[in-house]
């Protein structure tokens, strides 16, 4: 497992805070909720990503 995309979650992670707290601030709780869904749509289409390539790597292993 690549240690990247640790990395790219906590950025997308700490990105996504920083945007919710600014927003929230100036009063626009609904986008600051709305960017807090887009990154977690972010980071799971990342992580599904991998475990696709997992699939494919288990099934490759097996010959299925």
């Amino acid at each position: 497992m690549d240690i990247d995309l640790i990395f790219k979650i906590a950025a997308v992670g700490i990105i996504i805070s920083i945007l919710d707290q600014v927003l929230s601030r100036s009063g626009r709780e609904e986008q600051a909720t709305m960017t807090t869904l887009a990154g977690l749509v972010v980071v799971l289409m990342m992580v599904a990503q991998k475990i696709a390539e997992l699939f494919e790597m288990v099934k490759g292993l097996f010959g299925l």
